[in-house]
């Protein structure tokens, strides 16, 4: 039974407390080993941004190399911190939602190293050129398995504690949450099972792992990301949704025009032609369940006083929002079959959309929702307001020059890529100056997310003594001292 206006009946404070106290390890932990994680992605990020326009720049070291350093980047980026973040999110959610102790914590915790342990042998494999060279999918093939049962043991507990929730009705950000959890398995088990176990054609091995790509963005990432934002607009505003015809709307969409989605970036190869075609169409017609997700979000936020919307969660979170928009947009211009496509299919627009979906929508909410669950966790208040502010300034204006310099400096390079009679190094030199711009804007992220990472550190120290007291349960906003002025 799905209810889209959660009500504010919550349980009493003590119930709360206990959940939360039996979440602190197990959150924490995943937290601040995921920023660790994208604090390395970012380095290795900015390496190689930095090669695209100067490629002199590190030639001494074979590990960094950019056909090393880049995939390494996006492999840290996903497995390392968007992966960790999603894990502390789904923990929150559902143990919040079901009002239920975490009895698994040290199940988790262990699950949580060999995850850690896996990802260090699947960077370092690549960094040392033993990588598969299937884009996110670089790990060796004895990695895979590691990760599979590391996962099934972290969430196992979440499904039990949904099962066993106290007969309330599940809000749509559990709806979304839950749909995560039960997706990846099927992706993560079905791509590597055709491409490292049940070997075929390399060309149908390029065509599911474009789908995987496709399939984890859109079917684990995107769900994180709006169920946490829908838990915070009703956490902090406290306002119920108000169209609860589009909230299902959304959610069905999505789950029934993702899958479809992925083989578009394979357009021209010796595919059958509706595969492509399909894809590209099943990426426009996203539009939908984003556009709806998004309309909902802004009017739950913005219905009433416009007080709560000044909260630091929600910054982040509305920033994540209006990125959603302008990538559901940028999902119908970009796979337009006869005109769009074959101009972004090789060239930085793919990796641009990419970026706009796992920094610009997923991680911009989840650090929103990061902001709001550390102090419900720790007890403590963030010390710093003043990094909160560099953080989010910094992160946003990353990812704006971002978005803008790969999809229209990767619109530019293909239209110079269809002139056949123009020298190809002048068609090379048109992207220069879009490369450098990414790298200013990636090292924009490093130094923000950096600052995080100090802050996040900081909530731990003993000199942290202030302190906030958890919330009556009459309403759901979080105290205003978590968050001095």
């Amino acid at each position: 039974m799905i209810s889209c206006t959660p009500k504010s009946t919550d349980s009493p404070p003590l119930m709360r407390t206990e959940t939360q106290h039996s979440l602190r390890h197990p959150v924490m932990f995943f937290l601040t080993s995921g920023i660790a994680w994208l604090a390395f992605s970012l380095v290795l990020a900015l390496i190689a941004s930095t090669k695209t326009h100067n490629p002199d720049f590190l030639t001494n070291c074979a590990w960094l190399s950019y056909g090393r350093v880049f995939p390494a980047h996006l492999n840290a980026l996903v497995y390392g911190w968007g992966m960790q973040a999603a894990f502390a999110v789904i923990l929150w959610i559902m143990a919040r939602h079901s009002q239920k102790k975490c009895s698994t914590v040290t199940a988790i915790l262990v699950a949580g190293h060999l995850w850690n342990l896996g990802v260090v042998f699947g960077i370092t494999a690549i960094l040392s050129g033993n990588g598969t060279g299937m884009p996110w999918m670089e790990f060796p093939s004895f990695i895979w398995p590691v990760l599979l049962i590391s996962y099934v043991t972290i969430v196992i507990g979440s499904f039990v504690q949904f099962r066993v929730r106290l007969n309330r009705p599940a809000p749509i950000a559990s709806w979304y949450v839950l749909g995560a959890m039960i997706w990846f398995p099927w992706i993560f088990l079905t791509a590597n099972t055709l491409l490292h176990v049940l070997t075929g054609h390399p060309v149908m091995a390029a065509g599911i792992n474009t789908w995987y790509q496709s399939a984890l963005v859109f079917l684990f990432f995107m769900p994180v990301a709006l169920g946490a934002a829908y838990d915070l607009a009703y956490q902090i505003s406290g306002r119920p949704l108000e169209n609860t015809a589009l909230a299902k709307l959304g959610f069905w969409s999505l789950a029934l025009i993702a899958p479809w989605a992925g083989m578009q970036r394979l357009a021209g190869v010796p595919l059958p032609y509706f595969l492509p075609s399909i894809g590209a169409a099943a990426t426009a017609l996203l539009f939908i369940p984003f556009c709806a997700a998004s309309t909902q979000l802004f009017r739950t936020i913005h219905s009433g006083d416009d007080s709560p919307a000044t909260h630091p969660s929600l910054r982040f979170c509305r920033a994540g929002i209006v990125t959603l928009m302008l990538f559901s947009v940028a999902s119908v211009f970009m796979n337009l079959p006869d005109s769009t496509l074959p101009l972004t299919q090789f060239s930085l627009s793919t990796y641009g959309f990419s970026s706009l979906a796992l920094y610009g929508v997923f991680s911009l909410i989840l650090l929103g929702a990061i902001y709001f669950i550390v102090p419900e966790i720790t007890g403590r208040i963030w010390p710093f307001p003043r990094l909160i502010h560099i953080h989010f300034l910094f992160s946003v204006y990353g990812v704006a020059t971002i978005g803008l310099v790969t999809l229209i400096g990767g619109m530019e390079y293909g239209i110079h890529q269809q002139n056949w009679l123009q020298n190809w190094l002048h068609t090379a030199c048109t992207a220069v100056p879009y490369a450098a711009a990414s790298t200013f804007a990636w090292a924009l992220i490093l130094i923000s997310n950096s600052c995080f990472f100090l802050h996040l550190i900081l909530m731990w120290l003993p000199s942290n003594r202030r302190r906030i007291h958890p919330q009556p349960a009459t309403h759901p906003i979080i105290p205003p001292t978590a968050f001095p002025p």
